[in-house]
C-alpha cells in the first residue's frame, strides 16, 4: 500500500513539473479548459499474429525481433507521454493513430495508472493491408459522443478500401457545446511526394464531404481536425482540396482553418524530422466558428502547442540539433517513444 501510494505521489509530481515547461507555441502556457491532443505513436504492435494483416515483421522470429519485453517497454513510454502532456489534468480527448488493434489501446489505458482515469475508447478494425488503425479516446466526464462513423476511403478505380478510415465523433462537452472531432491518419509518402500525392488528395475530399455535410446543417458547428496528414499545411491536398486556411484577422464561420500555420511561423519547429529538417505532418484545423467564439469553448489562432519535453527527444549526429527519440531506426529496435511528437490544442471559456 505505501509502494502504490509513493508511486501515485512521484506520477502525480512528474506531470506538474513536466507539463507546464514543455510545450512550445501557445502564448498563454497554461492549459485551457478543455484539452485535445494528438500523437502518432510509432507502429504500437502487439507480438502476436494476426493472419489477416502483414503483421509478420512484428513477430518475435520478424525481422524486428519484436518480442513481449518490448511492447510492454513501448506502452509504458507511451503511457509516460499521456500522463505528462496532460498539465494539471489529463487530456479531454486523445486522437492516436499507428497502433494496431483493441489490445494495444486497452493496454494503454485500461492497465496501470491510466485506468483509475475511466478513459472510454472508440475504435474498430480498419482494412488497412498493415493493420494499423486510429482511433479516439475520451474522458466521460467532459466528453460525452452522441454519433460516431467511420469513414471508408477508397482510392479511384477501387472497389474495397485497403487503407485506414478517417474517425468521425460528434459529442456533447461539459460546457454543453457540441464538437464534431475527425481523426486522421492519411495515407503515406511511400515511393514519393508526388507519385503519392492522389491517394491523400482521395482522403482530403472524403474528409471535406462530411464537413460539408456539417455545414449544410448547421453552419456555426465546432468543428476539430487532428491527425498525421503526411502533407504539410500547404500541399495540394490540404490547402486547396479541404481548402484549410490560414487564420487571419477575420474568420467565417463555415470555413476551416489550420492552426499549424501561425504555429510554424512562430516557432518553426515541427513534429516530425526527415532528413535533417523538422516538419509539420500532425496538425489541428478548425472550423472559423471556434476562432469566432461562438459557442462555450473557443480558441485562438495560437492555441495549438507541441508537447517536446526533453525525454522525447535524442541527439541528431547525421543532421546535428535533435531529433524524435524513436522506437526504431531501420529495423534495429532504438528503445524510443516515437518518431512524431505530440501536439497538443487548448480549448477555453
Amino acid at each position: 500500500m505505501k509502494y502504490s501510494l509513493l508511486v501515485l505521489f512521484l506520477l502525480s509530481s512528474l506531470r506538474i513539473c513536466l507539463a507546464q515547461s514543455v510545450l512550445d507555441g501557445s502564448d498563454e502556457g497554461k492549459r485551457g479548459d478543455f484539452r485535445l491532443m494528438f500523437y502518432n505513436v510509432e507502429n504500437l504492435f502487439d507480438c502476436f499474429d494476426d493472419s489477416l494483416t502483414l503483421d509478420n515483421e512484428f513477430l518475435p522470429m520478424g525481422v524486428r525481433n519484436w518480442t513481449w519485453k518490448k511492447y510492454q517497454k513501448k506502452s509504458q513510454k507511451i503511457r509516460k507521454v499521456i500522463l505528462a502532456a496532460g498539465g494539471w489534468e489529463f487530456p479531454d480527448l486523445i486522437g492516436l493513430c499507428e497502433i494496431e488493434n483493441r489490445f494495444v489501446i486497452d493496454g494503454l489505458f485500461k492497465i496501470g495508472y491510466l485506468n483509475k482515469v475511466g478513459y472510454q475508447i472508440i475504435h474498430r478494425e480498419s482494412p488497412d493491408r498493415r493493420g494499423i488503425d486510429v482511433a479516439l479516446v475520451y474522458h466521460p466526464e467532459t466528453f460525452q459522443p452522441i454519433d460516431t462513423s467511420f469513414l471508408k476511403l477508397k482510392y479511384k478505380g477501387d472497389s474495397i478500401s485497403t487503407t485506414r478510415e478517417i474517425l468521425y465523433v460528434k459529442g456533447k462537452t461539459h460546457t454543453d457545446d457540441t464538437l464534431h472531432i475527425f481523426v486522421n491518419h492519411w495515407p503515406s509518402r511511400w515511393g514519393g511526394q508526388l507519385e503519392s500525392e492522389n491517394r491523400r488528395i482521395s482522403a482530403a475530399n472524403l474528409l471535406k464531404e462530411k464537413v460539408s455535410e456539417i455545414f449544410k446543417n448547421n453552419s456555426n458547428s465546432l468543428i476539430v481536425i487532428m491527425g498525421d496528414f503526411n502533407d504539410y499545411p500547404e500541399n495540394r491536398s490540404l490547402r486547396t482540396e479541404l481548402n484549410a486556411l490560414e487564420p487571419g484577422n477575420v474568420f467565417c464561420n463555415s470555413k476551416l482553418y489550420n492552426l499549424a500555420y501561425p504555429f510554424l511561423k512562430k516557432t518553426g519547429l515541427g513534429s516530425h524530422k526527415y532528413q535533417g529538417k523538422w516538419g509539420m505532418l500532425d496538425q489541428f484545423i478548425v472550423s472559423g466558428s471556434l476562432l469566432n467564439k461562438s459557442g462555450v469553448l473557443y480558441c485562438e489562432p495560437n492555441n495549438m502547442s507541441l508537447f517536446k519535453p526533453d525525454f522525447l527527444l535524442e541527439t541528431d549526429r547525421t543532421y546535428f540539433g535533435q531529433k524524435p527519440f524513436r522506437s526504431f531506426v531501420g529495423y534495429k529496435f532504438n528503445d524510443g517513444f516515437s518518431d512524431h511528437l505530440p501536439i497538443i490544442l487548448d480549448l477555453w471559456r
